[in-house]
């Protein structure tokens, strides 16, 4: 359903209006932090230092932990070899390890939302410990998406991302989908994570433009959302095929483009040039596999694909 974004213009805060004073900052501990530094020490790691967040007054940790007993949180995107090969370059180049990563304690172990290709790097230098900005709140560990910038994600990624994050929550909370837009950021990365789960060389982008305007958040418990987010994935995975039949076909007739697959999508797509405020999901998805058969692969020109933006089949 398409909704029309209203643009609001940040109001300007006056100057030392928000948050705390440096001297406020050195408040004590509450009783969840208090208890997080024992648990801290108790695993084997030290609490090196205590301080209420300047703008978000919660209590914050600084500690160091023994790296063994941190991972990342199972639902965010695999490592990058390369990235985690220069950060290693890097700290033993400068010589120190600057940058905490952001952990929660779950269970016996602590997890980063929010550091896993540092965390990587000290593990593979061999290091010992690892310095972390400790949260008391574990729930702080499925807004992944919001800090999360040590390196930029890309669509694939995100939507991967996002679709185990719906899981691991829907096992633990009977809350609407809805209720963690903030979490999940975009209905989009939902629908496009399963289908990567299942075909891994898909080309999300291609169908991003148009799942944008049908796309929205549910209305239903998690696990209820979760089968329903599998049903539209089908159906887009159903018209993905026939897709690329036809990019196939253009390719035989000697037309080339990196942007082949958007193109044709964009061709079929029924919400387009449309100016109707919400668009019915299966609906479009329907329309979309019916002009996919239809579509008259003779008539396609060079010079029409050459006019084509949007993402690249290889933007993954």
């Amino acid at each position: 359903m398409q909704r029309k974004k209203k643009i609001v213009r940040r109001k300007r805060a006056a100057p030392g209006s928000r948050g705390l004073s440096p001297k406020e900052t050195a408040a004590p501990a509450g009783a969840a932090a208090q208890e997080l530094a024992a648990a801290v020490e108790a695993d084997g790691g030290a609490v090196i230092g205590h301080f209420k967040d300047p703008f978000g007054v919660r209590d914050l940790l600084l500690a160091v932990l023994p790296t063994d007993r941190v991972e990342p949180t199972p639902y965010q995107r695999d490592a990058s070899d390369t990235h985690v090969k220069r950060l290693m370059n890097a700290i033993e180049k400068i010589g120190s390890y600057l940058d905490p990563i952001v952990a929660v304690r779950h269970e016996n172990a602590y997890w980063t939302p929010n550091g896993n290709h540092r965390l990587q790097a000290m593990k593979k230098l061999g290091a010992k410990s690892i310095t972390a900005l400790l949260v008391p709140e574990s729930e702080f560990s499925f807004k992944i998406l919001a800090p999360n910038t040590e390196k930029a994600h890309n669509l694939r990624e995100k939507s991967l991302e996002t679709i185990r994050m719906l899981r691991a929550l829907a096992e633990e909370s009977g809350k609407n989908e809805s209720d963690f837009a903030f979490e999940f950021e975009d209905p989009v990365f939902l629908t496009l994570g399963l289908c990567y789960e299942n075909r891994p060389r898909f080309s999300g982008g291609a169908y991003q433009p148009v799942l944008r305007r049908v796309d929205d958040f549910l209305s239903l418990p998690l696990k209820n959302a979760l089968a329903e987010r599998e049903r539209r994935a089908q159906l887009i995975l159903r018209l993905d095929e026939a897709v690329s039949g036809i990019v196939a076909k253009l390719k035989e007739r000697g037309l080339e483009s990196p942007y082949m697959r958007a193109f044709v999508v964009a061709r079929i797509n029924p919400t387009r040039f449309s100016k109707a405020p919400e668009f019915d999901f299966d609906e479009v998805f329907g329309k979309m596999i019916t002009a996919a058969a239809r579509f008259k692969v003779d008539k396609i020109r060079q010079e029409d694909i050459a006019r084509t933006g949007g993402a690249s089949d290889s933007e993954e």
